[in-house]
């Protein structure tokens, strides 16, 4: 037995000692920087034209000839169609004729309401006789002015034969060739949009428009990029807000106007908007790559003065270069873990070496983006 306790002794003492304990994982931590930003919302929208007018006959007759090509654009004035003028130039030749007659009898019966009143103060005729050539002079001046408004409205008629461009803008294609019969205000012959200034149209939520009712003055000035462009290259102004939400979708339905002086925007396109909804204020930001996305809410570790991590929820602002806002969920002097996050969870402790935010000067940054991006 004796022996046998030796044997066991010596064993036990041969063994390998414990294992170390594993290094405490690093991480890299950072306060948010302040900077002054923007705070921007983004929505989608369309172009419209201010003024989409459509072009009918206000004569009927035969279709002459057409005079631009479609698609043209074309200015306020030009001749687009012309009408057969000749059934409405016979027309007015009628008329004209009309108020030859007409002016012929009522001289006449001014010449005789004149005799009359001659006569009468002699005794040669009666004073009912006066009366009746009175009548006759009034009636003939009438008839004379009927005459005038007939030989007016042909005269219109006529100049109605040549269309012309009501408004500025780039034409439609042409509906009709020539040789086809078109009727007064019925016809469709083409259609005109203006294309600069052009209209911006979009559909907020209820909280976007109390927010512009009670922003500052400034605040209707909107950037715009194309479905194509990365950069927010246009820009325009708020014109109106509509006069009621829709119940159905909780939205209302803006417009902006934006300047198109090469004409490429055009009716029809989609866009997307930023819109400034205030002063440049200051706030919180940090790198989002250090932002944590999962199906519940976006979220980042924050390294506390234990040294152990806790996982914060944030709330998100816009996006400014490759920081982003944080509009809750952190404050000035909470440690973010902004690099070594593949090694950190929440509960667990680490060691955290102090590193740095890359920031960019103050100001609205170009490539300012909103916080709905981020989450896609």
């Amino acid at each position: 037995m004796r022996a046998l306790a030796l044997m066991a002794t010596g064993l036990a003492g041969c063994s390998d000692p414990a294992p170390p304990p594993p290094p405490t994982p690093q991480v890299v931590v950072a306060q948010a920087v302040t900077r002054n930003v923007t705070d921007w919302v983004e929505y989608a929208g369309r172009f419209e034209a201010v003024d989409a007018i459509e072009v009918r006959p206000r004569v009927s007759g035969l279709l002459q000839s057409v005079h631009f090509k479609d698609g043209q654009l074309v200015t306020r004035g030009q001749l687009l169609f012309v009408i057969d003028p000749r059934p409405h130039a016979a027309k007015l030749a009628q008329a004209r004729a009309g108020v030859q007659r007409a002016e012929a009898a009522a001289a006449n019966a001014s010449a005789e309401y004149k005799r009359a009143t001659a006569l009468v103060g002699e005794g040669f005729i009666s004073q009912s006789l006066v009366e009746t050539r009175l009548a006759d002079q009034q009636r003939a001046a009438a008839d004379l002015a009927q005459a005038r408004a007939v030989s007016d409205e042909a005269a219109l008629n006529l100049s109605f034969t040549r269309i012309t461009a009501p408004t500025s803008g780039r034409a439609s294609y042409r509906r009709l060739a020539p040789g086809n019969l078109v009727s007064a205000e019925q016809t469709l012959l083409t259609t005109i949009m203006t294309q600069n200034p052009i209209r911006f149209v979009f559909d907020a939520p209820e909280a976007a428009f109390l927010q512009f009712r009670r922003a500052p003055d400034g605040a209707g000035t909107i950037q715009i990029r194309l479905e194509d462009e990365a950069d927010f290259n246009w820009s325009g102004q708020i014109e109106m807000l509509d006069n009621a939400l829709d119940r159905g979708s909780g939205t209302i339905r803006g417009q902006a106007r934006v300047a198109n002086p090469t004409g490429l925007l055009t009716p029809g396109m989609f866009g997307r908007m930023r819109w400034n909804m205030s002063a440049p204020a200051p706030a919180l930001l940090i790198p989002d790559s250090a932002i944590i996305i999962d199906q519940t809410r976006p979220s980042a570790f924050v390294v506390g003065k234990d040294g152990v991590i806790e996982q914060r929820n944030l709330e998100l602002g816009n996006l400014v270069g490759d920081l982003r806002v944080i509009r809750k969920g952190l404050g000035p002097e909470d440690r973010v873990v902004i690099a070594g996050m593949q090694r950190a969870r929440a509960g667990l402790k680490v060691t955290a070496k102090r590193g740095r935010i890359a920031t960019e000067p103050d100001g609205n940054a170009p490539d300012e983006k909103p916080a709905t991006r981020a989450m896609r």
